[in-house]
Formats: structure tokens, C-alpha cells, sequence
């Protein structure tokens, strides 16, 4: 990762990715949130092209991704945590 990232704020992400595995089933538009706050948390900015049309799942994904761009991968990381504990509740 090439920006400075709180380690607590790492710490506490890994800590509810893991909890996040073990939510009841989620609405596919919920899934698709978590995920574009996953991937821009990891890797920042998305990258690659745009899945044809065919590849409907894969394009969903990207858009998930694509729709947090310019957000810094330690915020993609503080709301990640908000919806996931949202989601426990």
C-alpha cells in the first residue's frame, strides 16, 4: 500500500473482515458496497478494464470499485468498519 495507514484502523479492518464472513445473506446491492469498500481499501484506486457485457458479475464488481475512486484507503477502511457493524446490529 503506498499510503500511511493508522495501524489501529488496519488492525480493527482485518478484525471485522473477518466478522463480516459470518453475516446472515445480504441484499446483492449490500454485497457489492462492501465489496467496492474492500477492494479500494486494499488496493486504492481501481485498475484495469471494464468488463464486456457478457461478464455481468465481474462488471457489477467493477462498478462497486470504480464508484469509490479518489476515496483513500484508510476511509474506504473506516466505513467498511461503520457498515459492517451497521450490519451486526
Amino acid at each position: 500500500m503506498s499510503e500511511e495507514i493508522d495501524p489501529s484502523i488496519k488492525a480493527k479492518f482485518e478484525e471485522v473482515v473477518q466478522r463480516a464472513k459470518k453475516l446472515p445473506n445480504q441484499p446483492p446491492e449490500v454485497l457489492l458496497e462492501m465489496y467496492g469498500l474492500y477492494k479500494q481499501a486494499l488496493k486504492g484506486d481501481v485498475t484495469g478494464k471494464r468488463p464486456g457485457r457478457i461478464k455481468i458479475r465481474e462488471r457489477y464488481k467493477y462498478e462497486a470499485w470504480t464508484s469509490r475512486k479518489g476515496m483513500s484507503q484508510e476511509e474506504a477502511m473506516k466505513v467498511y468498519i461503520e457498515l459492517i457493524e451497521k450490519l451486526e446490529k
